[in-house]
């Protein structure tokens, strides 16, 4: 895993092998990270990025200039990766929360201007995911929910879906407030 722009561009982060994770691809995050930056001034922005295993998209996010990035994960092992590499990076932007999803988003009184999620392919009832977003006023004016997901997941009747694309075996939906 390498991160693909910004002030840490290039740099290699190598997780442990132990993490239950599937990192996105290198082409899949470029393609992603272009239509972000096309839509939003990243330095300006909040982002939260749900199941975030390695941190890869969160890395990315401020590498790029992000303004503040929550990770969340309800796996212990992956909270510390991301914890023990911001140090590391010296980013300070990422706070690494310890939670489930559905209980975070339920509680948090927060809202954040881009959400990233991209849960395990074996995760049941996926599609709750934006009702889930948009029910608890998560997102801030103009902003962006972005759910990575295997093909056989539709989200066409969901409510401000604006978006798909597919890079190869990664397929990405997205969503606006």
């Amino acid at each position: 895993m390498r991160i693909i722009s910004g002030k840490n561009k290039g740099r290699k982060i190598l997780a442990p092998a132990n993490l239950p994770v599937r990192p996105t691809t290198d082409m899949a995050k470029e393609s992603l990270f272009n239509i972000i930056g096309n839509h939003f001034n990243l330095s300006t922005i909040s982002v939260l990025d749900l199941f975030t295993g390695t941190g890869n998209i969160s890395y990315e996010f401020v590498s790029r200039g992000c303004l503040q990035v929550t990770a969340l994960d309800s796996d212990p092992r992956c909270i510390k990766f991301v914890k023990q590499t911001a140090l590391k990076l010296n980013y300070s932007e990422i706070t690494a929360i310890r939670s489930d999803c559905t209980a975070f988003l339920k509680h948090t009184t927060r809202q954040w201007d881009l959400i990233f999620a991209d849960p395990p392919y074996s995760m049941e009832n996926v599609e709750y995911l934006p009702q889930l977003v948009r029910d608890n006023n998560l997102l801030k004016k103009g902003g962006w929910l972005v759910i990575e997901h295997e093909k056989h997941i539709e989200f066409t009747d969901q409510t401000g879906l604006f978006d798909h694309r597919k890079y190869g075996k990664v397929n990405f939906s997205f969503f606006g407030k």
